[in-house]
């Protein structure tokens, strides 16, 4: 993990840096009903600037509830490296040929298999307005450890870096 960014610039980099090592993330939406629901996806792998890009059917319970209520959570686990990532933001869906296209990847056939001109297939934006992430500088046995330590001694361990982004 590298030393606490110093800038919102510097944060914004930080969280670009840690979605592009996890690429598959969790997508929760708002369902019909009110409830909460998430699904693994697969991040597209393009320059971060504020949005995220997902490939999707248009017919999807997905893409049915953000027309509904676009507020979107994107979660991040990366246990490689120790570090999480929360993204909020809103949702739009609609099917974009050219960026489809500057998106695909061939390991998305399995899902479509004509690729971009797979009938129904759409893609999601997810512009993020603020994201969190935590990291923890040390391996799975040194977390492990600081845990038994607090246990005994009371004291909470320490933490890592945890940082709040406005983007």
């Amino acid at each position: 993990m590298s030393s606490e960014p110093t800038s919102a610039a510097d944060a914004r980099h930080r969280v670009t840096e840690l979605i592009r090592e996890a690429r598959i993330c969790m997508l929760t939406t708002i369902g019909l009903d009110g409830r909460l629901v998430s699904r693994p996806m697969g991040l597209q792998a393009a320059k971060f600037d504020g949005d995220l890009w997902f490939f999707a059917h248009a017919d999807s319970a997905k893409v049915r509830q953000l027309r509904v209520n676009p507020e979107v959570n994107v979660s991040f686990s990366d246990q490689r490296n120790n570090a999480w990532v929360s993204l909020s933001g809103t949702a739009q869906e609609g099917c974009d040929r050219a960026r489809a296209e500057q998106l695909w990847n061939p390991l998305l056939k399995t899902w479509f298999p004509d690729g971009p001109d797979t009938p129904g297939l759409t893609l999601i934006k997810v512009h993020v307005s603020s994201a969190e992430y935590w990291g923890s500088p040390s391996g799975t046995v040194v977390n492990l450890l600081g845990f038994a330590r607090s246990a005994v001694t009371g004291k909470q361990p320490r933490a890592g870096e945890n940082r709040e982004v406005i983007f």
